[in-house]
């Protein structure tokens, strides 16, 4: 399996986190949105819907699909998953979260990855905090931030 540091190239595989193993159930939803500061609490239903859309797009673009499993050290936010880790052409990046109930998605990141035989580069160590979704590749040598 190979990583690649791009935001502007094709997807040709992609580690992606199900609704089903991130949300659980609308009950897990019910319980837990509030205290994550969404705004708006999601709904079950849709959510599934919107997700299997979004895969079969994925495989329709000829990616190959990678999940991460369900993990229950961390919350529903962690179908936000680019958040976690940042893939270069060496390796992975693990982050460190920001949000305290997101400190552990990059450890639980870090065990599917090494099963996959993805490299771990290193980590972002407190007091530093970054998260993947907060940065963007603009070309093969530039990372923004």
């Amino acid at each position: 399996m190979v990583t690649c540091h791009s935001d502007f190239g094709k997807i040709k595989s992609i580690f992606v986190k199900g609704v089903n193993e991130s949300f659980i159930s609308q009950a897990v939803i019910d319980r837990d949105w509030k205290a994550l500061n969404y705004l708006s609490k999601p709904d079950w239903g849709k959510a599934i819907n919107e997700y299997h859309s979004f895969e079969s797009l994925l495989k329709q673009a000829g990616a190959a699909i990678h999940h991460f499993a369900q993990d229950d050290t961390v919350s529903i936010d962690s179908i936000y998953c680019r958040d976690a880790s940042i893939a270069t052409d060496g390796g992975v990046i693990l982050c460190n979260m920001g949000k305290l109930a997101r400190l552990d998605e990059p450890a639980a990141q870090r065990r599917t990855f090494e099963a996959n035989g993805i490299k771990i580069l290193g980590s972002i160590q407190s007091p530093g905090t970054l998260e993947g979704g907060d940065v963007a590749w603009l070309d093969t040598k530039t990372l923004a931030v």
